[in-house]
């Protein structure tokens, strides 16, 4: 079954290329950037990626970005990824990126956007690898900084394949987005969201109907409410669920425990992904290992997983009927 999943053709399309910083990655960079890390050596800093919850992952977290300073370091990070991805047999990347995260240390957009943008093209063409690019907004900051952001890409909206939410989610609903997600609606850039992680299920019904998202990143709260389960079932809304970083983060204790079984028998179209893999515990490969070890699923349930992430990408239709037939012949 490893080989099987292995050589699986997967479309991973939640990740935070961010979250994607190996400990090995970030001595080298701050050593080229000349930064003090408050780590001793790799084997702490990875001693250090043990969280109780998404704020305390979420402080790791940032201060682990601190050593992104160069278009160079985008590249760098991204193209680490990439390669550990292409390895384990993920054919397209859809990657979340914070650029408050970096403005508010100085770091300006086009670094960002250059570094990422050089990282993609050649990820296609030394790997055969497709990516997409979604701008992440910070849900605990406030949603005029967010309007700012995105108005400040302009010269970047052709790039972007969609818009998102992340980061803190208790106390922060969707709603106070509303304004932001309209203006990325008007500029025809499709939205997604995260919803229903560790908020309650009203915030996937808010990123819903009041941003108009076509896609929820996690979501598995949904099942303490039947009638919007009904609804993402007779919608099609996609679910981009991350097992691994739910045990990871305490949304459940254990993965025998993760409510993914129960969503695929509620007939809702679910796909796998890592998260932010250096911190949780790996790529989209251990995901699905993870799965099959705690469920027992069978190849057929695993081709179905890998067919609803192709279908739900950003891809434009030769790259996605080309993954399909991809994916019908590893079958």
């Amino acid at each position: 079954m490893r080989d099987f999943l292995e050589h699986l053709p997967k479309a991973e399309l939640h990740l935070h290329i961010e979250g994607s910083l190996e400990p090995e990655l970030m001595f080298a960079l701050a050593e080229r950037n000349r930064i003090q890390l408050p780590y001793a050596s790799v084997e702490q800093a990875r001693a250090a990626y043990d969280f109780s919850d998404l704020q305390s992952f979420l402080d790791l977290y940032y201060r682990g970005m601190s050593v992104l300073r160069t278009a160079e370091d985008f590249h760098d990070l991204a193209m680490d990824y990439f390669r550990r991805a292409s390895g384990e047999g993920v054919v397209h990347v859809e990657m979340h990126f914070d650029p408050q995260a970096h403005l508010s240390r100085g770091i300006p957009l086009p670094v960002v956007m250059e570094g990422l943008s050089l990282a993609r093209r050649a990820a296609e063409r030394e790997l055969g690898l497709s990516s997409a690019l979604i701008m992440a907004f910070l849900r605990d900051r406030p949603a005029e900084e967010a309007m700012q952001v995105l108005e400040r890409a302009a010269p970047y909206w052709e790039m972007l394949d969609a818009v998102g939410l992340d980061s803190a989610e208790r106390g922060n609903p969707p709603a106070k987005f509303v304004e932001v997600f309209e203006r990325a609606r008007a500029l025809g850039i499709p939205r997604v969201a995260h919803a229903g992680e560790e908020g309650p299920p009203e915030y996937i019904r808010e990123a819903l109907d009041r941003l108009d998202v076509c896609r929820i990143d996690h979501g598995v709260r949904c099942l303490e409410d039947p009638a919007l389960v009904a609804r993402l079932r007779d919608e099609g809304i996609v679910l981009t669920v991350c097992p691994l970083s739910n045990v990871r983060l305490k949304v459940v204790e254990r993965i025998e425990d993760h409510p993914l079984p129960r969503l695929l028998e509620a007939g809702l179209r679910l796909t796998i992904n890592s998260d932010d893999p250096a911190y949780f515990g790996g790529g989209v490969l251990d995901n699905y290992l993870a799965c099959h070890q705690a469920f027992g699923w069978s190849r057929e349930v695993f081709i179905e997983l890998a067919g609803t992430a192709i279908e739900a990408a950003f891809l434009g239709n030769e790259r996605r009927l080309a993954l399909h037939r991809q994916l019908a012949a590893s079958a």
